[in-house]
């Protein structure tokens, strides 16, 4: 469902939407100990993208960890406000950055690692996002390119995880991570952690993870690997056609 977005309506959310997403953000800090800040009118700091829309300012110290963890707990919000029929793009260079910082309060020595335009998007895309969409989509990266190393084939769980991480959005869809595939085991990297490659790289670990889960696979990304927890693997009961047919199906 998510698409990036430049084309908006000329009326911002409605209250009770912002107040949704400004709990997303308070959730986000709690969390993960980050330093988003909502923006109820963003508008003013984008020169290329039309009508108006509100903001997520993607904020946090300068580690590359916590880079990567902006781009994953950001694209948490990215994903509800899909969900539920919002417009959203990640933006990491074309807006006014002044204008943004005078919008929040950074604290010191955070950085201001990008930001996430969330609003009522035009049912039709705008010629400037046709362009802008053919210019970026040209070459997609396949997942299979995206492995440095494959030692066997893809446990389908696996499959349907990198499909997703082909969804992510990255700048210039560039798609920069590194995959691995070796002994049962998936790790990555960015070759530039200390840039908004790790941006990237905790958007894609977020669609890897989606993936994984959405097939029975639970786990999380601990030092570029990912661990699963075999204690957490999702196991459907099989279903009795008997006790379907007696109606004694309460307890499945």
């Amino acid at each position: 469902m998510r698409t990036s977005r430049r084309s908006y309506k000329s009326v911002l959310l409605d209250e009770q939407t912002m107040a949704n997403i400004k709990d997303l953000v308070d959730y986000v800090n709690s969390k993960a100990n980050l330093n988003f800040f909502f923006i109820e009118d963003a508008s003013p700091a984008f020169s290329i993208f039309s009508g108006r829309f509100s903001a997520v300012a993607v904020c946090g110290k300068d580690t590359a960890s916590v880079r990567e963890d902006c781009g994953f707990y950001g694209e948490t919000i990215v994903l509800q406000c899909a969900y539920h029929g919002l417009g959203t793009c990640w933006v990491s260079g074309t807006f006014n950055e002044n204008k943004i910082l005078e919008m929040i309060d950074l604290p010191e020595k955070s950085l201001l690692y990008g930001v996430i335009v969330i609003g009522f998007a035009n049912s039709k895309r705008s010629l400037i996002e046709n362009v802008m969409y053919k210019a970026t989509h040209k070459n997609s990266k396949p997942y299979q390119k995206m492995f440095e190393v494959c030692d066997e084939k893809l446990p389908q769980h696996f499959e349907y995880a990198m499909q997703l991480v082909e969804k992510a959005p990255s700048a210039v869809n560039r798609r920069p991570v590194n995959f691995r595939y070796e002994n049962g085991v998936v790790s990555a990297s960015v070759d530039e952690p200390y840039s908004d490659k790790s941006i990237d790289f905790g958007i894609a670990k977020l669609h890897f993870q989606l993936g994984a889960s959405a097939k029975g696979i639970k786990g999380e990304w601990i030092d570029g690997t990912f661990v699963e927890d075999k204690n957490r693997v999702l196991k459907f009961p099989k279903v009795n056609s008997n006790h379907e047919e007696k109606g004694d199906s309460e307890n499945e």
